[in-house]
């Protein structure tokens, strides 16, 4: 146990970011009992409002957990079905009055399902289990909107991760390189491993993927290239035509290496400001551009769109049969009449302008308060701070919760700290959002 009393500041921040610092030295074992809010109220000479304050923001940041008369704990690793990676970005929110944490659409802002029920069968049945698996009708609209006009196949898939997983587990063999951008998505950086391949980070700058960094990454002979074209998870950087041309023509002339499979994460599709893009229309036979309906029809829904080249979407169709078979023409009849449906498109529009909206003003704000956070598309922004676990905290304290940067960031890449903050979720109050997030972005662990 730590002595309380050589702590010298006593502010509810003071008081949490201190034994923060110790559970993060292991001078605080995981399980470990804390004592009650009010034997160290009285050890400090404090309030015990001030401890209670300071016990909520370390909660609510993850460090500490709360069990009643109990009492409160050093948080364990629990032993769960997400990932140590994943599990890094999940605190206790049950004391946060503003979620920023959690990277997900608004709710409010997603289309009623009312429509597409009445054109649903009244029984969940098929013909026959060799049925062609996509809607036809859903194909053909898919199609008319898909980035690169001439994909030679289109599957629907169970989520833009599956999709994605499929296509890995297709073109890369136990320990190979794959490409991967960072900071990035966790759960992306999950998938490599579990493929058994070895990830290779490359950089970012306001318009994707930097040539530099790619050129260098290339030169390693990785298998497959994984990138995020728009509204980038957690940067919210949206890849330009012209960046896109340029990585396509160092992945061309890389080709007499070996093969290069593009791996296209558009995972907020409908709800990104900037235009849809791909590599695929420079390099059409070594690009699967996956599409996901998550954040603009809900999570949920569970629906996909893979697009690429005959051969390997009908590889990957054929290993489905081995599992799902298909994704539920159920869930694509939804999709479908969500997708022509004047109420759910103009919902969908709306909330594209909401979100833009809401991330501008946010973005605009920490500029005001002397943070640039670049100009963010969809509804995540990447706030660069001093002291990641310091942020998080003072920032619980204040009733706010976001994401750690750490668990972004791919291995064996460099960084400085971050935190990520889904500002599609600030409705009101942005200005002292902002400066909340600004004052954050300047904290240190006392001591640290």
């Amino acid at each position: 146990m730590i002595r309380l009393e050589a702590i010298e500041d006593r502010t509810p921040f003071g008081i949490a970011a201190e034994l923060s610092r110790h559970v993060a030295a292991g001078d605080l074992a995981p399980g470990e009992r804390l004592p009650t809010v009010r034997e160290v109220a009285a050890r400090l000479g404090v309030s015990i409002g001030t401890v209670s304050t300071a016990w909520s923001a370390l909660s609510a940041s993850g460090v500490i957990v709360s069990r009643g008369r109990a009492g409160s704990f050093v948080r364990s690793r629990p032993a769960e079905w997400l990932s140590p990676r994943v599990q890094g970005l999940n605190g206790d929110t049950g004391n946060i009055r503003l979620d920023l944490s959690g990277g997900t659409p608004d709710a409010a802002m997603l289309p009623a399902l009312d429509a597409a029920l009445p054109h649903l069968a009244a029984r969940a049945d098929t013909g026959r289990y060799s049925e062609v698996p996509t809607l036809p009708e859903l194909e053909e609209l898919l199609r008319r909107s898909w980035p690169q006009p001439d994909v030679a196949a289109l599957a629907i898939v169970d989520g833009a991760m599956d999709g994605i997983s499929r296509t890995l587990e297709q073109v890369v063999r136990f320990g190979d390189r794959v490409v991967v951008e960072s900071p990035g998505f966790p759960y992306l950086f999950d998938l490599v491993e579990a493929v058994h391949a070895v990830p290779v980070p490359v950089e970012l700058d306001a318009d994707g993927i930097t040539p530099e960094s790619l050129a260098r990454a290339l030169s390693r002979g990785p298998s497959a290239l994984l990138l995020q074209p728009r509204a980038q998870n957690p940067t919210g950087v949206s890849m330009t035509p012209d960046r896109a041309r340029v990585l396509a023509d160092l992945i061309g002339r890389s080709a007499g290496r070996r093969p290069v499979t593009v791996i296209e994460d558009d995972h907020s599709a409908l709800i990104c400001s900037a235009p849809a893009v791909t590599l695929g229309r420079w390099l059409p036979g070594s690009v699967v551009h996956v599409r996901s309906f998550a954040k603009s029809h809900g999570p949920d829904l569970r629906i996909a769109a893979l697009g690429g080249p005959a051969e390997l979407v009908q590889r990957i169709q054929a290993r489905r049969t081995l599992g799902p078979a298909w994704t539920s023409r159920l869930l694509q009849k939804i999709l479908y009449v969500l997708l022509t449906d004047p109420t759910a498109i103009a919902r969908v529009q709306a909330a594209r302008l909401i979100y833009r909206d809401r991330t501008d003003r946010l973005a605009a704000a920490l500029r005001r308060a002397g943070v640039d956070v670049g100009h963010p598309d969809g509804f995540n922004l990447w706030l660069p701070v001093q002291d990641q676990r310091a942020a998080l905290v003072r920032l619980a304290a204040s009733g706010i919760a976001v994401a750690p940067g750490a668990p972004f960031i791919a291995p064996g890449a460099e960084t400085t700290p971050h935190v990520r903050v889904t500002a599609g979720m600030v409705v009101s109050n942005v200005r002292l959002v902002a400066e909340a997030l600004a004052d954050a972005a300047s904290a240190t662990t006392p001591g640290g």
